[in-house]
C-alpha cells in the first residue's frame, strides 16, 4: 500500500502515545440533568486520551467535521491549522521545523494522531464518517488508509448541498464524507430511510378517504412523484391494490453474467408460456411456483393480472414481474450521493439567534448516517463538535424512535463550547420558540490536571474512582463500571479479582487483616502503597501485590 509522507510525520506518527492522561472534571452548573451524554471543553487530542480508559473499543459511531484547511480566518471557529493553539502544539511536537511546514503538512500533523486515537476508541463493529472538501480530501484518504487500513475503506460519499459556489467558474455544490470501518470482516449494511416516504403515505391515505378510483388514484400518485422528484427507490412503487396499498413491479431476470435457470411460466389468462428473460429467471422453478396462485387471479383495470405474488401483462408477450410492496422496503442502501439541503445555518439561527457561527452542518445529514445502524442504543463521538450538530441529530432521532443513543462532544474553544455548543444542546433538550424539547441531558466537563505529575507520581487530587478506572483499564483493557465497585474490589476479570486500597496518597497498606478477609482460593491483584506481608504469604493467598505509584503505568 502506498504511504503518504510529509514534513513532520516522523514526529507525530506515535505522538498519541505520548499524550499525558488527564482527568475529566465535570461542571455541574453547566450540565443538564443526569445523563451519560458528555460535552468536553478542551483540546480533542487530550480529550480523546482521557476517554480511553472508559471507551476504548466501545464507540459504535464516530462523526467528525475537522477543519477543511480553507485559510478562512474570519470564521469564529477557525478553519485553519495556523491558529495560535495549533501553532503552539506543532511547535512542541515537531520543533522549529513546524514553523516552515506548508499548510498541508501542518494539517496532516494535526490530524494524524487524532485519527490514531479515534481508531482505538472505535468498536470492532464501529464506523467512522469524516466530512471534508476537495482541499484535503486526497490527503485524508491516504492517512485514513494508513490508520484504519485501506481494506476498511467503505465509500466516499458525495454530499450534494444544492448551494453552488461560483468562485471557480464551476458551481461547486458538493462536499465529501469518507466512510471507514474498524473491521471489514464484520459486515455492516448501510441502510437509509427513503426520503419523503411519509409524505407518500399521507397522500395515498387522502386518496383512499376520498374513495378515488384505483385507476385515477394511480395517475395522481405518478403526478405527485413527478412534482416531488423522489428517488427511484420510491417512484418505482406506483401501483395500488384494492386497499390502496402501494406496490411496484420488480424485475425477475437473472442479475449476473452467467445465465440463470430457464423454464416455462404460463400466462394466467392465455395459458401460453410467457417470454423468458435473455439471462434466464432470477429464481429456481420451485421457488417461482411458490409465488404463483392460478386459483386466485385478479384482473386489473388495465387488463393486466395479479397471480399470487406475480404481475402479468395482458398477454404472454411481456415477461412477468414480482410484486413488492413499498411498506416492506422502507429503507434502501445508503447512496454514494446524498442530496440534502445545507440548512445548518438556518437551523442554528432558530435555536441561537445571533450565534455568529459560520457554516454549521445540518443535523439531518448526520441523522442519515446514524439511521444506517440497526441498533438504537450506542455511543456517538464527535471530537470536532463545533456548534453541536451531532448532539442534536442524536437527540432528535432518539425522540423519533425511542432510542437510547448517547453522544460525546469535544470542542476546543472555551467560548464556543460554553456559549454555542452547550447552549444549543440545552435548547434542543428543553425546547425553543414553538419547537418542543427532545428531553435528555448532558454532563459538561473540562480537562483537569494530569493523572501523573512531572515526576510520574499520581496527582494528589485523584479520586478513588478515577484511579480505579485507570488501573483496571491498564490491567484488562476493559472499561470499569464504577457502580459495581465493592469497597476495594474493582471487578473480576479472567478469574482474577482486582483490588485497590486507596485512601489518599501514601496512606494505603496491604496487611494480613485485609488479606485474610478475602477469598483465599481466588487469584487476586492488589494495588497499595505498601505491603506488610512477605512473598510466601502472598503466594499462599494467591495474591500479586503491585505498588502505587511505581506499578501504575502511564499511557
Amino acid at each position: 500500500m502506498p504511504i503518504l509522507n510529509w514534513f513532520g510525520k516522523e514526529d507525530v506518527v506515535n505522538h498519541h502515545k505520548k499524550i499525558p492522561f488527564r482527568l475529566l472534571k465535570k461542571n455541574k452548573s453547566k450540565s443538564v440533568g443526569d445523563s451519560e451524554n458528555l460535552i468536553i471543553e478542551g483540546d480533542n487530542l487530550e480529550a480523546l486520551k482521557a476517554l480511553l480508559p472508559h471507551y476504548q473499543n466501545k464507540i459504535k459511531c464516530i462523526y467528525i467535521d475537522p477543519p477543511y484547511n480553507t485559510g478562512n480566518e474570519k470564521w469564529k471557529y477557525n478553519d485553519n491549522v495556523t491558529s495560535p493553539k495549533i501553532k503552539k502544539w506543532l511547535g512542541k511536537v515537531v520543533g522549529k521545523i513546524g514553523e516552515d511546514l506548508t499548510s498541508h503538512d501542518k494539517w496532516l500533523c494535526m490530524m494524524y494522531p487524532r485519527l490514531k486515537l479515534l481508531r482505538e476508541l472505535l468498536s470492532e463493529s464501529g464506523v467512522i464518517f469524516i466530512s471534508i472538501d476537495e482541499i484535503e480530501e486526497h490527503h485524508l484518504r491516504n492517512i485514513c488508509d494508513e490508520v484504519f487500513g485501506s481494506e476498511n475503506f467503505i465509500e466516499k460519499i458525495v454530499w450534494n448541498k444544492r448551494i453552488p459556489k461560483n468562485d471557480k467558474g464551476i458551481g461547486n455544490i458538493h462536499e465529501y464524507i469518507l466512510v471507514y470501518v474498524k473491521e471489514n470482516l464484520i459486515r455492516h449494511k448501510f441502510k437509509m430511510p427513503k426520503e419523503g416516504i411519509s409524505e407518500v403515505y399521507n397522500f395515498v391515505e387522502i386518496l383512499k378517504k376520498k374513495k378515488i378510483p384505483i385507476i385515477d388514484a394511480e395517475q395522481q400518485l405518478k403526478k405527485f412523484y413527478d412534482k416531488k422528484g423522489y428517488d427511484r427507490g420510491i417512484t418505482l412503487y406506483c401501483n395500488l391494490d384494492e386497499n390502496y396499498r402501494i406496490w411496484g413491479k420488480i424485475n425477475i431476470s437473472w442479475p449476473n453474467a452467467k445465465n440463470g435457470p430457464r423454464y416455462d411460466v404460463l400466462h394466467p389468462k392465455t395459458k401460453k408460456p410467457t417470454r423468458v428473460p435473455d439471462n434466464g429467471w432470477r429464481y429456481k422453478e420451485e421457488t417461482f411456483d411458490g409465488y404463483l396462485n392460478y386459483k386466485k387471479v385478479i384482473e386489473r383495470h388495465d387488463h393486466s393480472f395479479i397471480c399470487g405474488q406475480m404481475w402479468f401483462a395482458k398477454d404472454e408477450k411481456t415477461q412477468p414481474s414480482y410484486i413488492q410492496y413499498l411498506d416492506n422496503v422502507k429503507d434502501f442502501l445508503l447512496r454514494s450521493i446524498v442530496s440534502i439541503k445545507s440548512s445548518g445555518g438556518s437551523e442554528l439561527d432558530k435555536i441561537l439567534p445571533g450565534h455568529g457561527f459560520s457554516h454549521p452542518k445540518t443535523f439531518q445529514l448526520i441523522k442519515i448516517f446514524l439511521e444506517t445502524f440497526k441498533e438504537n442504543d450506542f455511543v456517538v463521538l464527535d471530537s470536532f463538535a463545533g456548534s453541536g450538530t451531532t448532539a442534536q441529530s442524536v437527540l432528535e432521532l432518539n425522540k423519533e424512535d425511542g432510542g437510547n443513543r448517547k453522544f460525546i462532544l469535544v470542542e476546543l474553544e472555551p467560548e464556543i463550547c460554553k456559549n454555542i455548543t452547550a447552549q444549543r444542546v440545552k435548547k434542543v433538550i428543553k425546547g425553543y420558540e414553538d419547537v418542543p424539547g427532545t428531553g435528555g441531558g448532558f454532563q459538561y466537563a473540562v480537562l483537569d490536571k494530569k493523572l501523573f505529575d512531572s515526576d510520574g507520581r499520581i496527582n494528589e487530587d485523584c479520586t478513588f474512582e478515577e484511579l480505579a478506572s485507570y488501573i483496571f483499564f491498564e490491567e484488562t483493557r476493559t472499561i470499569l463500571d464504577v457502580k459495581k465497585i465493592q469497597k476495594t474490589l474493582l471487578n473480576t476479570y479472567n478469574d482474577a479479582e482486582y483490588h485497590l486500597i486507596f485512601k489518599g496518597i501514601g496512606k494505603n497498606s496491604l496487611d494480613r487483616k485485609f488479606l485474610v478477609s478475602l477469598d483465599r482460593q481466588k487469584n487476586k491483584v492488589i494495588y497499595a502503597d505498601k505491603c506488610a506481608l512477605d512473598d510466601s504469604t502472598l503466594e499462599k493467598y494467591n495474591t500479586v501485590f503491585k505498588q502505587i505509584p511505581y506499578e501504575v503505568k502511564e499511557f
